[in-house]
C-alpha cells in the first residue's frame, strides 16, 4: 500500500514525455487541429502558449517534441497568452482527444486501461505529474481519465463527437 492514498499502487504509471508511450504527448503521432498539421501533441500544446501565429509556426517547425518544448520555455518573453494558466488544460485535452480519435491504436491503449487510475510519473512536474513524493496534481493523468470516459460514452452512443474542456 502506498503511503499517499491519492495515487495508490494500482495506478498505471507512465511518462508523457516518453516518445514510445502511446498515451504521451511526445509520441510520433501527428494531429490535424485548428486547420494546421502538428507533428506531435506536444508541438500543438507548446505553440498554443503564443498569441502570434508566427510564434506558433516557429514551434510547429521544430524537428522534435523535446525541441519544441525547450523553445517554448521562453514564451513569457515572446508574448505568452495572458490566460495560459486558465486554458492550458483545455489545449492539452483538445490535442490528446484528437490524437485518440485519429489513431485507433492510441484510443485502444487508453480504453484498455480499464478503470485504472492513470498517473503521469514525472518526479519533477507537480502540475501535470505526480511529482517525486506522489503528491502532485497529476493533471495529465486526470485529463486522460476524462478523455477515456468520453471515448467510452461515444462508443456507447451516449454523446456526440465534441470533447469537453472540463
Amino acid at each position: 500500500m502506498s503511503i499517499f492514498d491519492t495515487i495508490g499502487e494500482d495506478g498505471v504509471f507512465f511518462s508523457r514525455k516518453d516518445p514510445d508511450e502511446l498515451l504521451g504527448t511526445y509520441s510520433d503521432h501527428s494531429i490535424l487541429l485548428d486547420e494546421a498539421h502538428w507533428p506531435t501533441v506536444e508541438h500543438y500544446f507548446q505553440a498554443m502558449q503564443f498569441v502570434k501565429p508566427q510564434n506558433q509556426t516557429r514551434i510547429q517547425a521544430f524537428p522534435s517534441a523535446g525541441a519544441a518544448a525547450k523553445a517554448a520555455r521562453w514564451a513569457w518573453l515572446s508574448g505568452r497568452r495572458k490566460d495560459w494558466k486558465q486554458t492550458q488544460i483545455a489545449f492539452m485535452t483538445r490535442g490528446v482527444y484528437i490524437k485518440c480519435k485519429s489513431y485507433p491504436d492510441v484510443e485502444a491503449a487508453l480504453l484498455d486501461t480499464g478503470d485504472a487510475r492513470l498517473v503521469e510519473n514525472s518526479q519533477y512536474d507537480y502540475f501535470w505529474g505526480c511529482g517525486r513524493d506522489k503528491r502532485g496534481h497529476n493533471h495529465y493523468g486526470e485529463m486522460l481519465m476524462r478523455i477515456r470516459t468520453r471515448l467510452r460514452e461515444e462508443r456507447n452512443g451516449e454523446l456526440g463527437d465534441q470533447p469537453s474542456d472540463h
